[in-house]
């Protein structure tokens, strides 16, 4: 298997992360300091990264500000998505759950959902992919 890697972009210089390989190890509070160190968490409600990607399955490290919010959308795939800090306020069309540390779900794709920051929050979304999706975005 050959490793795939980011490029650096104007938010990361240093770029150059693994996102594939057999094995890929991913170091939750480095990348979490990372994202809180950057210019788009200073400047903005949230930042991101992602930390693996690959054909059926994406994982990407998310943080919001308190009152973030992430409106209403759909995922392609079944989500997991688990609280590392903070607390948010997760609505489906179907309930409404309020998620802390070490706490998270599971949503099958298709359903509209929407996330709300209670306080500022740090959370590590799993999204399944399909092929064709996965090489049109590389």
């Amino acid at each position: 298997m050959d490793n795939k890697s980011n490029e650096a972009t104007s938010q990361r210089p240093l770029g150059d992360r693994i996102l594939d390989a057999a094995l890929v190890n991913i170091d939750l509070a480095s990348f979490a300091k990372q994202i809180k160190e950057e210019k788009a968490w200073k400047e903005s409600d949230r930042n991101a990264i992602t930390v693996f990607k690959t054909a059926g399955i994406r994982i990407v490290l998310i943080a919001l500000h308190k009152d973030a919010e992430m409106t209403k959308h759909r995922a392609a795939g079944i989500i997991s998505l688990q609280v590392m800090e903070g607390k948010i306020q997760f609505t489906s069309n179907e309930q409404s759950v309020e998620l802390g540390r070490g706490q998270m779900l599971a949503l099958h794709k298709g359903l509209s959902h929407s996330v709300l920051a209670i306080e500022d929050t740090l959370f590590l979304l799993t999204l399944s992919t399909t092929l064709t999706e996965m090489n049109s975005s590389l």
